[in-house]
């Protein structure tokens, strides 16, 4: 049965995923005490089952984790019906379409900054710190209302807490994972009391005054939802940037393609970036019910995971499927996810893949990627920590 943590399923975990989907079915996995979805069909239908639900399970003990716990189990992502349903429509009522497309000026904007930035270093950057990681996290952290000052704390606030998402977490990381909640939710906290005393024109001032039916978010809620917000809102980006640029690169009639036409593809190309190679690849929901999936009996209470990135390749759903085509059209994958934990983040995503990308390249015509590309070392939430790049 295929090893999460094994170094070579997390170099290239596709060819052990092809493997899982030739039993057409769902599989259990003794070593993880579940059940793995690797078709299309059934990991789709993971995510859409109303019997079965993200539920949470607090870490132990609950003193030591008491902030990293409240801020899942007050988050939409590990809620279900009817309080998924409150807090995602309160929060939709702040974070929706038309404030995410006013952002395009801004995203627009900064991007610009970056490219400035990138090409004072004469020509040689890495795609990763210098350009696909900064800009989200500039973004949402002007959304929000975070002083440019503290953005340098975000992302690694983040990295630590997502490390909890992989398979089997260390016991550095676990507590890397307490400590960077804890710092994390002091922070919003202190912002939110800002804000409540003097208003200003952000994202954590709306979501304190956003009310439905006479229910607001509580405190703990609001702040679960930013931390959520900023995971969300940035590791689809930077993870699905890098994975797509290098494997386009590493296709070189992708990349002429990019290269040659890149406001023409972009809108495709960030599609097939998230699908060829998906940012997430581990998503697991618990039946509240005795259910079936795939026509496999799932009981009260068992967990079966949506394996994503598999989904994506699934060769029953897309021609050539491991072959990366940036003009791929219609491409229903499910790397943001389906059913009612669809991605708040993937229009915000798709709006800075969808200006960042091909401004890059109408930049830098010349771009080429130099050296080796460094992976994270983790299977759930894939990306590089580095690729570096030159301008020829």
């Amino acid at each position: 049965m295929i090893d999460f943590t094994d170094i070579n399923v997390i170099n290239d975990p596709y060819p052990h995923l092809a493997e899982l989907r030739k039993n057409g079915k769902p599989i259990w996995h003794d070593g993880l005490g579940l059940f793995l979805a690797p078709n299309h069909r059934d990991a789709n239908e993971v995510l859409r089952n109303k019997s079965l639900g993200r539920i949470f399970t607090p870490k132990l003990p609950e003193a030591e984790w008491d902030v990293f716990n409240y801020l899942h189990a007050d988050s939409i992502l590990d809620s279900e019906p009817p309080k998924h349903t409150r807090l995602r429509s309160l929060v939709m009522k702040a974070f929706n379409k038309n404030r995410i497309e006013g952002l395009r000026p801004a995203i627009t904007r900064l991007t610009q900054e970056l490219l400035d930035g990138i090409e004072a270093k004469n020509g040689e950057f890495d795609l990763i710190a210098d350009y696909a990681e900064p800009l989200p996290v500039k973004v949402i952290a002007a959304l929000l209302g975070f002083p440019p000052s503290d953005e340098h704390l975000l992302r690694p606030w983040s990295q630590a807490i997502v490390k909890m998402y992989e398979v089997n977490p260390s016991a550095t990381h676990k507590e890397e994972a307490r400590k960077a909640a804890s710092e994390f939710a002091e922070y919003v906290h202190g912002l939110m009391l800002e804000r409540k005393a003097k208003p200003a024109d952000d994202l954590i001032t709306e979501l304190a005054q956003v009310e439905e039916a006479g229910e607001k978010l509580s405190t703990h809620e609001l702040i679960a939802t930013c931390v959520l917000l900023l995971n969300a809102g940035h590791e689809a980006s930077v993870n699905g940037f890098g994975n797509g640029m290098v494997a386009a690169y590493q296709n070189p009639s992708q990349w002429e393609l990019l290269k040659s036409k890149p406001a023409e593809v972009s809108t495709t190309a960030v599609e097939e970036f998230l699908r060829f190679d998906a940012p997430l690849h581990f998503f697991d929901r618990t039946a509240t019910q005795d259910t079936q999936v795939g026509g496999v009996d799932i009981k009260q209470g068992q967990k079966i995971v949506s394996l994503l990135g598999s989904a994506n390749r699934d060769e029953e759903v897309f021609a050539n499927a491991d072959t990366m085509d940036i003009t791929r059209d219609p491409n229903p994958h499910i790397g943001f996810g389906a059913g009612i934990h669809f991605c708040i983040g993937a229009p915000l995503a798709r709006l800075e893949m969808g200006i960042s990308l091909p401004e890059l390249f109408e930049r830098f015509p010349t771009l080429e990627l130099d050296g080796n590309p460094v992976r994270r070392p983790t299977f759930s939430l894939r990306g590089y920590e580095s690729v570096p790049a030159r301008v020829v």
